[in-house]
């Protein structure tokens, strides 16, 4: 896929969002500069394939395979799963608890990624993430490093191109249109998930830093991290049961999700897979 990491030079950056249109209760502010050091970042999130040769070369065996189901959204399942499905979230009935659901087989047994090799890799947990960093000599983004890099250099902008979600009157990411969660009219091509490196990089060279799958940060999550972290090189590094997220999915869609924003956040328990949940790599310079 061309470049394996993409030098991001050190800087100082304005990070979080006091708009309107942000989450208070996530923590997404308030806005504070921030300063990071130079790291290396993967351009795109791990594909299939990537997360293949993994499995190839170690034998890991994902949360989800252990565990034997994993959350599948209700439309990209097929009629014959639907049918199987006896377990549905209350709070969000749109997922299904689909048995046999895991990386390799996105949608449940009767679904592969054959044909999706380029497509990120999904129902990963923080932990199987974790493991793949591992392996490769690789770690997590840090939430401050994650945001720094999406931004390709701009300042202050909602998103990684600019303010308006449709520059120039063309998609330039992956998420819902339509009404959700009946119907996604895929005006920006794909109901699930798009190759990674589908649309416009940013300044920096990064795909699909909005939308398409979420990405599992280094943080543990809390919504008062700008008040409890340091201004340099920041992580936060006390447990609070849940993992950070960045970046939305192909599910968000501004009437429930408006996370695909690059001041978004968002977390989940590290033991945690869907479809819709996938990471991208980075390396310090030290």
């Amino acid at each position: 896929m061309g470049k394996r990491f993409v030098n991001i030079p050190g800087g100082v950056f304005d990070m979080g969002t006091n708009a309107q249109d942000g989450f208070p209760r996530d923590g997404e502010g308030p806005v504070r500069p921030v300063e990071v050091s130079s790291f290396q970042i993967a351009p795109y999130a791990v594909t299939n394939a990537d997360f293949l040769a993994f499995v190839k070369s170690t034998g890991y065996v994902t949360e989800a395979e252990r565990f034997g189901w994993s959350f599948v959204f209700h439309i990209l399942a097929s009629e014959e799963t639907r049918r199987q499905v006896v377990n549905v979230p209350q709070e969000v009935p749109w997922w299904l608890v689909v048995e046999g659901a895991y990386w390799r087989a996105p949608e449940g047994p009767d679904s592969d990624v054959a044909d999706r090799l380029d497509h990120p890799v999904v129902h990963i947990s923080w932990h199987d993430a974790q493991a793949y960093c591992e392996w490769g000599g690789f770690r997590l983004p840090t939430e401050a490093e994650w945001e720094y890099a999406a931004r390709g250099g701009l300042a202050g902008k909602t998103y990684p191109w600019g303010d308006l979600l449709k520059q120039d009157g063309t998609h330039r990411c992956n998420i819902w249109q339509g009404k959700f969660p009946s119907k996604n009219n895929a005006l920006d091509g794909y109901v699930g998930t798009a190759p990674v490196d589908a649309y416009e990089p940013n300044g920096y060279g990064l795909y699909n830093v909005s939308g398409n799958v979420w990405e599992w940060c280094s943080d543990w999550f809390s919504p008062a991290y700008h008040r409890q972290t340091a201004a340099i090189d920041l992580e936060f590094r006390q447990p609070t049961g849940r993992r950070s997220m960045r970046g939305g999915s192909y599910l968000c869609h501004r009437s429930y999700c408006n996370r695909y924003r690059v001041a978004a956040r968002s977390s989940n328990t590290p033991d945690s897979s869907t479809g819709n949940c996938g990471f991208r790599v980075a390396r310090s310079l030290d």
